[in-house]
């Protein structure tokens, strides 16, 4: 084959036809139409032979031969058959035994009964034996065949099970991927050096071996290669890192060396592996020793890609999600000299992967796509596609003919949420301490300077939550400063401060609310260097992949500074509660208002919430004294806010 050329047809399994059923082997049929047409033209003359005339029994034949009404007759000796012709010229036929007895003889012998021993050909004496020995080794053929079929799938276990792509089957492209415009054109690169070599070869420059894509679950690792196999002009072989491996021994390095001959044969090819950790990862951790598995697959990868022999116009494509857990030899220039990451979308990639997956939907007008890809930080391009698909769920489920902008809102919620449980039943005293809950999240995120811009707060459970209250960041953010992560910490105490300032006492609500806030507060002095007490050192645990590399883990730091640790997060989440309290004492109006109106409407956006914090500002200020209003005047004009004044139920 040359390198050009392109590869044979798959077939069903998508393989080479064989030669059963292909063009050049007879087809399986064939076999009983000539079997059929030998054993017509055995019997077929005897059928027709006896068919001719009247068939009457051997007793009617001896009693017609008595009664002299048989013209003529001829007896067959070799199968009794009997023929001829009655004095009324009808012909008749029968059946008689082959040795008659003897009175029967000499009656046929009187009426001048012809007796014949008809000689058989050669041919025909031998064709039924050749027919039966035929069937005998057609039947042997048939087993050997079979039996063969299964070793040689027994066999065949070593070979390569990777897919292979063509001009002719290009899927996706890169219009298909939105965004990333550096890893596409470092991509680009590796499929332009394919098609154009001497253009690279010119001035020297020799392509990357290996590109290993690095990113989050769901960022379009696999998509970017799908393109790279409909934009490129030379095969592209795809496999799975879980194909290499295998209940026998040795299985996985035998398919690498049938995977790279595959590729060599091809000339220049593109080589892609999705999930390399699978079988890439750092050798000697395990406890299965250097006579692993998987270490032999990794072994005889590394010889193929960089090793003795070199491997000229094959490009190795990779991606994986965790390349921390990556064999060192794997990742040296000369095997995969590149490391492309594919990190989660930002604001605008956001929009234009958005712009892909709406590109085949009915968009209601008022959908902004903008505020869409604004509300969804930290989502993959899968995420966003379930989004869209949530929303036209939602749409169908309404019966509406487009997707509008609610039946986004509602998608959203489903998916950072849960679904929501509206069946739940709550009690009054549940539904206003949830209220009070959500309401001191709320107010602390729209009071708070540096903390995210407060988008809606509700009351309704969903998923595992009895209420949610949904920040949306104006920008991505890249760093976090420090007094952000303590107005973090403060929105986080909200509703546990706010259950205690109300109530005077505290529930079981604020659990998950603490959890993130200790963790927060621990990364902060353990990681980030933000105490001063402890002083710019870290002490991040990094979690160990393999259980051999290290049994018994210890810790890096003392138990004194353990102890000092545990104190200074103690005193981080202490000051951040007392803000916390602080300020939803100053603003307890504001804090009942937004209750009030969550009991009442069940959710409201943060535009509301501000505005009611706003309201009982206005009605707390105090009234600038007038020298000509009488004081019953001043007392009518009292604000509501006032000490003397409640706050009217269902304010807001």
């Amino acid at each position: 084959m040359s390198p050009d050329s392109p590869p044979p047809p798959p077939g069903p399994d998508g393989r080479g036809q064989g030669r059963l059923g292909g063009e050049q082997g007879w087809p399986k049929w064939m076999v009983w139409v000539l079997l059929g047409v030998v054993l017509l033209a055995l019997f077929l003359p005897q059928l027709v032979q006896r068919s001719s005339g009247t068939e009457i029994s051997y007793g009617e034949f001896i009693d017609k031969l008595q009664a002299q009404q048989v013209q003529d007759a001829t007896f067959n000796n070799s199968n009794g058959n009997i023929s001829g012709t009655l004095t009324d010229g009808t012909e008749f036929h029968a059946t008689g035994p082959v040795k008659p007895p003897d009175g029967d003889l000499d009656l046929m012998a009187k009426q001048d009964v012809k007796f014949e021993t008809p000689t058989t050909g050669l041919l025909e004496q031998v064709l039924p034996l050749i027919i039966f020995f035929g069937l005998i080794v057609l039947f042997f053929a048939w087993m050997q065949r079979r039996a063969s079929s299964q070793m040689g799938g027994i066999m065949s276990i070593g070979r390569s099970r990777a897919k292979t792509y063509s001009t002719e089957r290009p899927g996706t492209t890169f219009a298909d991927v939105a965004g990333y415009e550096g890893v596409k054109q470092e991509i680009t690169e590796v499929v332009d050096f394919l098609k154009h070599p001497e253009r690279f070869s010119e001035i020297g420059a020799r392509i990357p071996k290996g590109v290993l894509l690095v990113g989050p679950p769901g960022t379009g690792k696999t998509l970017i290669a799908r393109a790279v196999a409909g934009e490129a002009g030379v095969p592209f072989l795809s496999v799975t890192g879980s194909d290499f491996m295998e209940m026998f021994v040795g299985v996985g390095a035998s398919r690498v060396r049938d995977l790279f001959q595959s590729a060599r044969k091809m000339g220049r090819a593109i080589i892609f592996i999705d999930e390399i950790d699978s079988i890439g990862r750092k050798r000697g951790a395990g406890l299965g020793g250097g006579h692993d598995e998987r270490e032999q697959t990794l072994n005889q990868m590394l010889a193929e890609m960089d090793g003795f022999e070199v491997s000229a116009g094959i490009v190795m494509m990779a991606a994986t999600n965790r390349p921390d857990i990556l064999d060192p030899a794997l990742l040296r220039p000369g095997r995969f000299d590149r490391q492309v990451v594919v990190p989660l979308p930002e604001l605008e990639d956001r929009r234009r992967i958005l712009d892909v997956h709406v590109r085949h939907k009915k968009i209601a007008p008022d959908v902004d796509l903008d505020l869409v890809a604004r509300g969804t930080p930290g989502m993959s391009g899968a995420d966003l596609a379930n989004l869209v698909n949530e929303a036209a769920l939602f749409a169908v489920r309404e019966g509406a003919e487009q997707i509008h902008a609610r039946h986004f809102d509602m998608a959203r919620d489903r998916v950072v949420m849960g679904q929501r449980r509206e069946s739940m039943a709550l009690s009054d005293e549940e539904k206003e301490a949830i209220a009070y809950h959500e309401a001191g999240h709320a107010v602390c995120a729209a009071v708070l300077p540096t903390a995210d811009p407060l988008h809606k707060v509700t009351i309704i459970p969903s998923g595992m939550a009895l209420g949610v209250t949904m920040q949306l960041p104006e920008e991505d953010r890249h760093i976090y400063r420090q007094d952000y992560i303590e107005d973090s910490l403060v929105v986080r105490m909200g509703g546990r401060i706010a259950e205690e300032l109300v109530f005077g006492v505290i529930s079981t609500g604020a659990n998950n609310d603490l959890v993130g806030a200790t963790e927060l507060a621990r990364k902060m002095v353990r990681e980030w260097g933000m105490s001063a007490r402890v002083g710019p050192m870290a002490w991040g645990s990094q979690g160990q992949v393999f259980l051999g590399e290290d049994l018994m883990h210890t810790r890096d730091y003392s138990d004194d500074t353990a102890r000092v640790i545990d104190e200074e997060v103690e005193r981080i989440l202490r000051e951040q509660e007392e803000r916390c309290r602080t300020i939803l004492t100053e603003n307890r109006k504001g804090l009942d208002l937004v209750a009030r109106a969550l009991l009442e409407h069940e959710t409201i956006d943060g535009a509301e919430v501000t505005r009611l914090i706003e309201l009982a500002r206005d009605r707390a200020a105090p009234t600038p004294p007038a020298d000509e209003t009488s004081d019953d005047a001043a007392e009518a004009d009292a604000p509501v806010g006032s000490p003397h004044a409640s706050v009217p139920p269902g304010a807001g």
